[in-house]
Parts: structure tokens; sequence; C-alpha cells
């Protein structure tokens, strides 16, 4: 099957997921700064999960174009992917609006560890359709920043009935690694 369908449809439901999130930013009645004052974890919050959602559709935008065929299995992959990334908006208005508390922080990196979790099924899902000798095989590699970045997570989860900061600076560490556009799509 073209691959042609999965791209239009995830690129639809990111762009619902962004527009969810935008949602949750509750235009305070007070004019002034001290108005706005309440809502920055609610904004810190939304940046983080729009630079990870970002991330998200830019990786697959570039994985994507590597990408000959795509497989019955690869659609329900993708649309597991899809399933974890939807539930973003509702983690980060809860660790937003309960200002960082440790639940919710953990919560939220469930969330982030189940996006990452279903990104490496459907990798390995297309791997499965195209062969393990294919070129999106062997621009895959290893995948040590994806298997890094889940072992981050969970580590993150962990500390954040320690400490949220340190798990939201963990979270945001897995982001900055990501920023960049993975270059084994790129060449």
């Amino acid at each position: 099957m073209p691959k042609g369908r999965l791209e239009a449809f995830s690129d639809g439901v990111i762009a619902i997921i962004i527009t969810i999130m935008v949602l949750e930013l509750k235009v305070p009645h007070d004019a002034t700064l001290q108005g706005l004052a309440p809502l920055w974890p609610v904004f810190l919050s939304y940046v983080l999960s729009f630079v990870y959602i970002g991330i998200y559709w830019n990786n697959h935008h570039h994985m994507l174009h590597v990408v000959k065929h795509v497989t019955g299995g690869a659609l329900w992959a993708n649309l597991h992917l899809l399933f974890w990334l939807s539930l973003t908006p509702f983690t980060t208005g809860w660790m937003g609006e309960n200002h960082f508390a440790p639940l919710p922080v953990a919560i939220y990196g469930v969330g982030l560890l189940m996006n990452a979790i279903a990104y490496t099924i459907l990798v390995r899902v297309l791997i499965h359709g195209h062969g393990r000798d294919s070129e999106f095989a062997s621009r895959i590699g290893s995948d040590t920043k994806g298997m890094i970045s889940l072992a981050m997570y969970a580590a993150a989860v962990a500390s954040s009935f320690v400490s949220s900061t340190i798990a939201l600076a963990i979270y945001t560490l897995v982001a900055a690694i990501w920023l960049v556009p993975d270059r084994r799509f790129e060449r």
C-alpha cells in the first residue's frame, strides 16, 4: 500500500493534538503581568509538549521519506503511536494545572515513555515490512539514541516521586537530544 494516506492521516491527527493543547491555555481576565503569573506552569508544560509533538512529527515525516510502502501492521503500529500521542494534551494539562506535582509529572513521563515505545514498535514493523537488508533498516541502525531515550524516560518517571524538577530536567534533556532532526533520514 502507498504511504501517502498514512502520512496525511498522521499529519492531521498531530495538527489536532497541537490544537487541543493550545486550547488548554486559558486567557486571563486580568490585563496585567500579574494576571499571567498563574499560567506559567501551564505555559511551560505546553511548550515542552509542543516541542515533543514537533519532534515526533518531524522524525515521522523524515522516516516516511525512506519508507517505500506500508503494510496493515504498519497502519496499526502508526495508530498505536497516534493513540499515545493523542493523550499528550491530557497529561500536559494535568501536569501544568497541578504545578508539576509528582504524580502528574510521573504520568506525563509514562506518556512520553509510551510514545517512545510506540514509535519504536512502528520502526520495527517498518523494518520487518522492508526487510533487514533494506535501505530503511540500514538507516535505522542500532537506534542507540532511541534506546537511551527509553531508559531516560523510565528513570525520570521513577525520579518524579523524589523530585519533579529532576524528572522535568530529564524530559527536557531527552527533547534537546531529539531537537535536531534525525540525520539517518535526512541523507
